[in-house]
């Protein structure tokens, strides 16, 4: 279960997983999404960097967003007949980074109402312990990307466009393993520009209308483009406490004669050449892609027309739903930390070591785990997504 840097709702799947020939196959018995009630989304918003926030509020939003978390995963738990553990990533709030080192990472969404309504163990807190050795704790997905896309030829590399693009490129030119990293916004200030044109009556560009109705005003995304953490090399992450509606409204105070339509299509644009800029830079032949941007006609047709050559198509194709694939990757989490595996790729999060992720909430029964797995799978392949 996670929530992502949309902070539009819940994403769940539930995954039967089981090890063949050192392949782990996942049947997705159930993959969905909950948008979280207004007020609380809207208590979400206004608590978020860089606004200032009480402990007061604190506590309550991670107690409201914890039962939001739990009624869904019930929901889920009857809807795939049952479950053994739950891998909760909660809610991200805040990603400590200073000069491209992650000092601290915090996700809310108290687990315990988790345990306590599904009564089974919960796997939470998960970004954490990468921090601790030295990590990025993100992006995460980056195992799930790793094992689903083992199998291709060439130089395969897997996007996710939530609130923040991120990439994982499976054989970077320099050959050091796996690298991944945030390239930038995705949708986060695309959201913000339609927010702002709408006065908060619409959250996103549906189907990229927006910015279909506008054109790109090359010098407002050139000085986007200047931004220094395009610059920066990887390991690296950002998030909304950097790309936020202030920084937005920031960047247009020169350019007051853009239309709301012209604003969307450049911050539409930046989304598109900041990801392609990546693929082309590590020469990335076939990029798969999940998120919610997958579902905005107008960035995926920007993003096409700056790779021309490069093969773009979804999840979907590997059986994991674009819309749910970050879900699924936390169920992969809760299951290797279920059987004493590490599922972090220290070349791709920045850490000394890949570590067993997560702290452990019993359920209802006593705690019992199944043995450690001695090897981790070195493949995945995922089946029966609904």
């Amino acid at each position: 279960m996670i929530s992502g840097t949309s902070h539009d709702g819940i994403d769940v799947a539930a995954v039967d997983f089981t090890v063949r020939d050192g392949v782990l196959h996942g049947a997705v018995e159930y993959a969905g999404s909950s948008p979280y009630p207004e007020e609380l989304r809207a208590r979400l918003m206004r608590a978020l960097p860089p606004s200032a926030l009480t402990f007061a509020e604190a506590c309550e939003l991670d107690t409201l967003i914890g039962q939001a978390f739990a009624e869904v995963a019930v929901d889920a738990a009857g809807r795939a007949g049952g479950v053994d553990l739950i891998c909760s990533h909660g809610q991200t709030v805040y990603h400590w980074v200073q000069e491209r080192q992650v000092l601290g990472t915090l996700q809310i969404g108290q687990p315990a109402w988790i345990a306590e309504r599904a009564g089974v163990p919960v796997v939470a807190d998960v970004r954490v312990r990468d921090v601790v050795a030295g990590g990025q704790g993100a992006p995460l997905v980056s195992m799930m990307d790793v094992l689903l896309l083992s199998g291709l030829p060439g130089r395969p590399a897997a996007l996710n466009l939530g609130g923040i693009a991120n990439m994982t490129v499976l054989r970077p030119l320099d050959a050091g393993g796996p690298v991944a990293y945030d390239t930038g916004p995705a949708n986060a200030l695309v959201d913000a520009a339609v927010v702002r044109a709408s006065r908060g009556r619409l959250r996103y560009d549906e189907d990229g209308r927006l910015a279909a109705g506008g054109r790109v005003d090359e010098a407002l995304l050139t000085e986007l483009l200047a931004d220094p953490y395009y610059r920066l090399d990887p390991p690296k992450t950002t998030g909304k406490e950097l790309f936020h509606a202030e920084y937005l409204e920031g960047a247009l105070r020169t350019h007051p004669e853009l239309s709301d339509e012209d604003v969307a299509a450049t911050l539409t644009a930046l989304t598109a050449q900041t990801v392609a800029d990546q693929v082309l830079r590590h020469r990335i032949d076939t990029l798969v892609a999940s998120g919610g941007g997958c579902a905005n006609p107008t960035l995926m047709g920007m993003l096409r027309e700056r790779l021309t050559g490069v093969r773009v198509t979804t999840t979907d194709e590997f059986g994991a739903p674009s819309d749910t694939k970050e879900a699924i990757a936390f169920a992969l989490i809760g299951w290797h930390t279920a059987y004493g595996l590490p599922a972090t790729v220290p070349s791709c999060t920045g850490a000394t070591g890949a570590r067993v992720l997560g702290a452990i909430v019993p359920g209802a029964a006593p705690l019992r785990l199944p043995a450690p797995l001695a090897t981790a799978p070195t493949g995945l392949r995922l089946t029966g997504a609904v």
